[in-house]
């Protein structure tokens, strides 16, 4: 499995307790405000807009919320100014991170993320230093038994997926970032359930990670995105799930 699909589906396990409930908001709305502030509060005209606010919808933030996020991103509502930044870094055994934040203050988050990584055994790298080892792909994840392969495989490449690849947990579709609502929206018209869908930066190569190093990035991506100023964050670590889901 791609260190992707692998960490994410262990977070999208681990981060199902209500207490994270509201970072997944506050992280929404940053998103949702900054894509409405970049290109205009109509989603049909704003792919970025239209995709964070699927996500709130998956995550079942109020519509309210929604709306008023987008206000204060066009402006209609006084709100914080946030800034994006993406920073590079190293892991427990060389594993390869990265980091996309909003922030009202980019010496505090810099600041922030320097210190976890130098305390879960991690380094903050220069710009550029792991970024190749990246592409920006669509990402949809059906589990196994919900849908006939052959539907599946037809319905995706019919749409315009890239590729797809059988895993021990179910399917995993690739598409250029483009294609990917696209596809998404033809899975769904074929009654295809995802247990995942996001445009992501996927791995190129994966890093295996074992015992106390494993632990230790598990510990590592975890406190990043618990950081208030951090959006997303990705790996190229393939951890052990029984590893991730007991640290």
């Amino acid at each position: 499995m791609s260190g992707h699909s692998k960490w994410a589906s262990i977070k999208h396990k681990k981060g199902a307790a209500d207490a994270r409930r509201g970072k997944v908001f506050t992280k929404l709305i940053k998103e949702i405000t900054v894509a409405a502030r970049m290109g205009g509060g109509d989603p049909n005209g704003n792919p970025r807009l239209r995709s964070a606010i699927l996500a709130a919808k998956s995550e079942n933030m109020p519509k309210d919320n929604v709306e008023r996020a987008i206000k204060k991103g066009t402006g209609e509502l006084e709100g914080v100014s946030y800034e994006e930044s993406v920073y590079e870094g190293y892991g427990p055994g060389g594993a390869a991170v990265m980091v996309e934040t909003l922030t009202d203050n980019k010496n505090r988050a810099v600041a922030e993320i320097r210190h976890i990584f130098s305390k879960n055994a991690g380094s903050l790298g220069e710009n550029g230093c792991v970024a190749w080892m990246f592409k920006k792909k669509g990402y949809i994840h059906v589990e196994k038994g919900a849908v006939n392969e052959d539907v599946l495989m037809e319905t995706s490449i019919e749409a315009g997926a890239e590729d797809v690849r059988e895993d021990e947990d179910g399917f995993e579709i690739i598409t250029a970032p483009e294609d990917f609502e696209t596809v998404k929206a033809a899975l769904e018209s074929a009654s295809i359930p995802a247990l995942e869908a996001e445009v992501t930066m996927l791995p190129q190569t994966t890093t295996d990670l074992k015992g106390k190093e494993a632990e230790q990035m598990v510990r590592l991506m975890e406190s990043l995105e618990d950081c208030d100023d951090v959006q997303k964050v990705y790996t190229n670590a393939d951890i052990p799930e029984e590893v991730a889901e007991s640290a």
